[in-house]
């Protein structure tokens, strides 16, 4: 039974790996379960074993992205370091997200307007407070000296937008590294905040 349970759970795992990238290429809108199950390789009334709707894929790869930014935003709020540092530690996470689970973080930043009632606004609720969260840690340097005095809202919206656009670093072909492409942004993002004496 537990053998069962556990291929069933990497069947899903793989149903959703194609699905982000599905859903990245032609829009969840335009995505059938059919063309889904052609991808995993599966018959489409098989695919109804391990998934209920397109929807439910959705919810899975929008909240599954969500929870990760969540939880490593509670374990930076505990965490004794500099707002800067925080900011960088924030941005470093995001960078990576961007680079090595791409086709997710891109489905559940673009596609989740596709969402259905309750997790909709549930989703909506979870990304205004994560905003927010993360423009009290510049709020709080700008209050410790630390960062400029800025508008916090507008930097988050900045640098968010800026590491979307990570999108066309993926479609270059020929690009810096991983982690050269992470360590440019940092720097170019936190030297803007960061108060000099």
């Amino acid at each position: 039974m537990v053998k069962n349970q556990r291929r069933k759970a990497s069947k899903k795992d793989i149903i959703l790996q194609k699905a982000a990238a599905m859903f990245r290429e032609k829009g969840f809108a335009a995505t059938s379960m059919r063309d889904l199950a052609e991808s995993v390789g599966i018959e489409a009334a098989s695919l109804y074993n391990h998934i209920r709707s397109k929807n439910e894929i959705l919810e899975a790869i929008c909240f599954n992205v969500a929870n990760r930014f969540t939880t490593n935003m509670e374990g930076l709020e505990a965490s004794r370091d500099s707002s800067i540092q925080k900011v960088e530690t924030l941005l470093r996470f995001h960078i990576r997200q961007m680079v090595d689970n791409y086709e997710e973080v891109y489905v559940s930043d673009r596609e989740w307007k596709h969402l259905e009632d309750p997790y909709l606004s549930n989703f909506q609720t979870q990304r205004r407070s994560y905003r927010k969260r993360f423009a009290a840690i510049i709020e709080e340097g700008i209050e410790k000296k630390e960062i400029k005095s800025i508008d916090a809202s507008t930097a988050v919206l900045i640098m968010l937008h800026a590491i979307s656009g990570i999108e066309s670093w993926h479609r270059s072909k020929e690009k810096i590294n991983g982690e050269e492409l992470e360590n440019n942004m940092v720097v170019i993002l936190t030297d803007g905040l960061r108060k000099t004496v």
